[in-house]
């Protein structure tokens, strides 16, 4: 699943790919607003660690598993 992080006052959103269900995406990003740790912690299919403090994180998008598309058609 691609997955895209808008952080505040950054030019350029996070962008990764992640092997992990949306269900448990979602769940993460749940746990980290609750919770008092403040760091949503995800982790990308390159085995690498992202960290986002929650008090700048404007918005999560979540893509889910499709479909790559060939060729240069407009769709």
């Amino acid at each position: 699943m691609e997955v895209k992080i808008g952080v505040s006052h950054a030019n350029r959103e996070l962008t990764f790919e992640s092997s992990q269900s949306p269900d448990d995406m979602q769940k993460a990003i749940s746990d980290a607003l609750a919770g008092d740790n403040g760091l949503l912690v995800l982790n990308d299919e390159k085995g690498r660690t992202l960290y986002v403090p929650i008090d700048k994180l404007a918005y999560v998008e979540l893509r889910g598993e499709q479909g790559r598309r060939v060729g240069f058609g407009a769709v």
